[in-house]
This record gives C-alpha cells, sequence and structure tokens, in this order.
C-alpha cells in the first residue's frame, strides 16, 4: 500500500469539500425569467473549478523542491510560535472570520480595509503607506463597482456612503 503525499491528501480535501459545495449549489432555485446567466452560475462554476484544481493537486508528482530543508526546518523552530505556518493558518482563519462578523457593524469598506491591512502587517510586509493605499483603492473600486454598477446592496456600517 502506498503512502499519500501531501498534495495528494489536501487534494482529497479539497475535492471533498467541492463536492459538498456543488451539491449545495445545484439546490439553488433558478429564478422564473430566462436569463442568459443565472444566480446559481457563478456558485456551480466556482465548485466545478475547485473540483478540477483539487483533482490536479492530487495527480501532481511531489518535485524534489516540494520536499522541506532540515535547515529550512530549523529556522522555523526558531520563530515564535504565532509566526509558524500552522500558526499563520488558523491566524488567517481566525482574521476571516472577525471580518465576517465585523461586515455588518462596521460596513464593507471598513471591515476590508482592516482584513487587508491586518493581514499584510502580520505577514510581514511593512511598507504601510502602499498598504493603505493599494487596499483603499481596491475595497473603494470594488464597493463602487458593487453598489453602482451591479447594484448589489453592501453594508455601509460607520461611513455614510
Amino acid at each position: 500500500m502506498t503512502r499519500l503525499n501531501v498534495n495528494q491528501v489536501l487534494g482529497l480535501v479539497l475535492a471533498t469539500f467541492a463536492v459538498l459545495y456543488l451539491v449545495l449549489a445545484f439546490q439553488i432555485p433558478q429564478f422564473a425569467l430566462p436569463r442568459p446567466i443565472d444566480s446559481d452560475h457563478f456558485p456551480k462554476v466556482l465548485g466545478t473549478s475547485l473540483l478540477v484544481l483539487s483533482l490536479m493537486l492530487f495527480l501532481e508528482k511531489p518535485q524534489a523542491r516540494d520536499i522541506p530543508d532540515p535547515v529550512q526546518s530549523r529556522e522555523e523552530a526558531a520563530l515564535p510560535a504565532w509566526q509558524r505556518p500552522w500558526a499563520r493558518v488558523i491566524i488567517t482563519f481566525l482574521a476571516i472570520a472577525a471580518y465576517a462578523a465585523l461586515l455588518v457593524p462596521l460596513g464593507f469598506v471598513l471591515a476590508s480595509m482592516l482584513l487587508a491591512v491586518g493581514l499584510t502587517v502580520y505577514y510581514g510586509y511593512r511598507r504601510h503607506g502602499i498598504t493603505l493605499i493599494a487596499t483603499l483603492g481596491v475595497v473603494l473600486g470594488l464597493y463602487l463597482i458593487m453598489t453602482r454598477v451591479m447594484d448589489v446592496y453592501l453594508p455601509t456600517g460607520l461611513l455614510p456612503l
């Protein structure tokens, strides 16, 4: 019996998530009025893409560069606990959960700015002015496109937008 490598395990986990997501996506009702792209189209495309990519990840052969270097492992062990790779995944997950919780009270713009700037600083990027300008441009651009062009409601929160 052969052992699965890390890519294959991740591929199986992502494929399982993709199948569950697709089951739910196919339960989204279609509108009675005919449209070229209905509300269920994007979730189906997203789930199918995730399933195809997870299959590609499962089939990918591990390269020599994928095997961790013992020197790198010692360097990672010297890092503080909150900067280790497993901690970064957990902190990013918690940040996204906090973002979801703060989206309505703070609004889309402030919550998105807080998430993007906070994670950028956490991951070590130190040019805060560029971070603020880029994040503000992207978040405001998304907000204006979604609310003005696509007529999607996004919570305004504390800002009078």
